[in-house]
């Protein structure tokens, strides 16, 4: 988040206060604003200002979702569908369009750098065992292929599609967030 911060030539600022509640939220005073982040039965009250965030989170949750809401000096200003790994509920964890393992933001921003990656090996391995069937269900139906080399073909080739998704493993395929000093 501090990288994208710098990209991005905005200003980074100091966070105080920072407290944390396991199931209930997150609060902590950013240039003088109490930012909090939490669940929305909790942060939103009935008043017409938090109507736009209620709509987000009833479409979010609508769709099998957990919506995460965030307020500036109790002021709502954003919704945000992530599960934190072991303090969320199982439907929290399935649901999420992303799932961080260790309760630890810091890992959300190379989670996010790692996506575009992880979609590509998806589609490498989807063609990889494509390309793989496609030659062996052409083989057995123009010629004769024998049992042992279609089984050895597929399961090669299910080798070959595991030793690729492997790749996301790699420790260089998970960059270390830079300390902000701030």
């Amino acid at each position: 988040m501090v990288a994208a911060a710098r990209e991005r030539a905005l200003p980074l600022t100091g966070v105080e206060d920072f407290t944390s509640v396991p199931g209930q939220g997150v609060t902590a005073t950013v240039d003088g604003s109490t930012i909090t982040v939490g669940a929305p039965a909790r942060l939103l009250d009935t008043g017409a200002d938090a109507r736009p965030q209620r709509v987000v989170v009833a479409e979010l949750e609508e769709a099998g979702r957990t919506a995460v809401v965030v307020l500036r000096d109790r002021e709502p200003v954003g919704v945000l569908g992530i599960a934190m790994g072991r303090a969320g509920s199982d439907l929290a964890l399935e649901t999420a369009d992303a799932v961080v393992v260790r309760d630890e933001l810091a890992t959300i921003p190379p989670i996010v750098r790692l996506s575009p990656t992880a979609r590509r090996l998806v589609v490498q391995n989807l063609a990889i065992a494509g390309a793989f069937i496609t030659v062996l269900v052409a083989w057995d139906l123009i010629g004769t292929l024998p049992l042992p080399l279609g089984v050895a073909g597929h399961e090669g080739s299910t080798v070959i599609v595991g030793l690729n998704g492997l790749r996301l493993l790699r420790e260089s395929a998970w960059p270390r967030p830079a300390r902000d000093s701030a």
